[in-house]
C-alpha cells in the first residue's frame, strides 16, 4: 500500500516560515520524482515545486526564491521550505510522487494570516 503523509502545516503569520514534510511507504522512494502543489479554495491544484530523482529542482514563478526543496532518500522524506509567507501562500499543499504512476499525499492545510 502506497502512503504519503504530510506534516507541518499550520498557521503562521506574514513573513513567517514553516517547513512542511512528506513521507513515503509503499513505493520505491528514491526512484520517484516528488512534487508539492497547492490548492486554495475554489482554485484549480497547482504546482508549487518539484525535485528530480537526481536532485534536480524547479519552482513556480509565484513561489521562486522563497520556497526550497529537498529530499532524504535515506528517510523516504521530501521536504518544503517556505520563508516569507504571504496570505496568497494560504492553501493545502500536496506532495506527489511521480513516475509511471502518480501518487498523492491527503494534504496539509497551510494559513497565513496578514
Amino acid at each position: 500500500q502506497v502512503q504519503l503523509v504530510e506534516s507541518g502545516g499550520g498557521l503562521v503569520q506574514a513573513g513567517g516560515s514553516l517547513r512542511l514534510s512528506c513521507t513515503v511507504s509503499g513505493i520505491n522512494f528514491a526512484l520517484n520524482s516528488m512534487g508539492w502543489y497547492r490548492q486554495a479554495p475554489g482554485k484549480q491544484r497547482d504546482m508549487v515545486g518539484s525535485i528530480g530523482i537526481t536532485g534536480r529542482t524547479n519552482y513556480a514563478d509565484s513561489v521562486k526564491g522563497r520556497c526550497t526543496i529537498s529530499r532524504d532518500n535515506a528517510k523516504n522524506t521530501v521536504f518544503l521550505q517556505m520563508n516569507s509567507l504571504k496570505p496568497e501562500d494560504t492553501a493545502v499543499y500536496y506532495c506527489a510522487a511521480i513516475s509511471s504512476k502518480v501518487y498523492w499525499g491527503q494534504g496539509t492545510q497551510v494559513t497565513v494570516s496578514s
